[in-house]
């Protein structure tokens, strides 16, 4: 069953496409990453499936409800956690929940007990009475996703969560967010780091508006017929830049103290490949990170 269904979604600013003709469906109970740079459009895509921005052309429905017809039911459905910290700062953690608890007209028990089951998921039990201004950035994180969620939505849209979060609060949240899914929560992520996406069941590479891939993580990191070479070099600046103007290589970019190269074998040889990069140049064939893979997907719609 579809939670969330998209049929050529897209929206423009001042004539440039933030969004050109998104189509996607994502299940109920699914964990879906929307990945890209800055601008890519990921921002846009969530504020029109929240209902908050009208498309220009092309429908999506979540939760069984129009997004544009249905604005409303829509919103009732879904939590939404946006890139900036919209908590009340001078409010306690506890007084943020209950302002809003009263928003969405969650009272009484029903909200007691939910407020004390989402403080124990998050570990935010003993802050309860702490001011929203002096939590930590990854405890500021986790009180947006509780208030997102105190009236128990089908449909959790989150866009950028973890950015400027530490390593180990990024990975409590991840945990936070998996047990949430086996509750029957179906979360869409919209993230530039690569590599939070591969927590994902599937995720969705887009650029410059578009949707380029669809797929698993692992499906994603085999999916290229290029191969893909780590190349270690005393310059690797230097060798970098001979790869890039070699006919038949796909990509070379920096990958910590190394570059990762992909080559097209109809167009070239390993051995042209080693050839161009020098003979103080070690080539290891690799299995690609999903940044290798988006990056050399990227490289190849830019040539096209």
């Amino acid at each position: 069953m579809a939670a969330i269904e998209i049929t050529n979604l897209t929206r423009s600013f001042d004539g440039l496409k933030a969004v050109d003709g998104l189509t996607l469906r994502i299940d109920k109970g699914e964990i879906f990453g929307l990945v890209g740079p800055d601008g890519a459009g990921k921002t846009t895509t969530l504020r029109m499936l929240c209902g908050l921005l009208n498309p220009d052309y092309g429908q999506a429905t979540v939760a069984g409800h129009d997004t544009v017809r249905e604005a409303e039911a829509v919103r009732d459905r879904i939590g939404y956690m946006a890139q900036r910290f919209g908590m009340y700062p001078d409010l306690t953690v506890e007084e943020n929940m209950i302002f809003y608890a009263d928003l969405f007209g969650v009272t009484g028990e029903a909200r007691r007990r939910l407020m004390t089951d989402l403080l124990r998921m998050t570990r935010m039990e003993p802050f309860r009475k702490r001011q929203a201004a002096k939590l930590s950035g990854g405890m500021k994180q986790k009180l947006a996703l509780m208030c997102s969620l105190l009236h128990r939505p089908e449909v959790l849209f989150l866009d950028e969560p973890t950015n400027g979060v530490d390593p180990v609060s990024r990975r409590d949240f991840w945990r936070i967010l998996y047990q949430l899914v086996r509750d029957g929560l179906t979360v869409l992520v919209a993230t530039a780091y690569l590599d939070e996406a591969e927590r994902c069941n599937r995720v969705g590479l887009m650029h410059r508006g578009k949707l380029i891939r669809v797929d698993a993580p692992k499906v994603l990191r085999a999916s290229l017929a290029e191969p893909c070479y780590a190349v270690s070099a005393p310059d690797a600046r230097a060798v970098g830049a001979a790869l890039r103007e070699t006919p038949g290589v796909v990509s070379a970019d920096p990958a910590g103290a190394e570059m990762h190269v992909f080559f097209d074998p109809r167009r070239t040889t390993l051995e042209a490949v080693r050839s161009a990069a020098g003979a103080d140049a070690v080539f290891r064939e690799i299995l690609p990170s999903l940044e290798d893979v988006f990056i050399a997907l990227i490289r190849k719609q830019e040539a096209a």
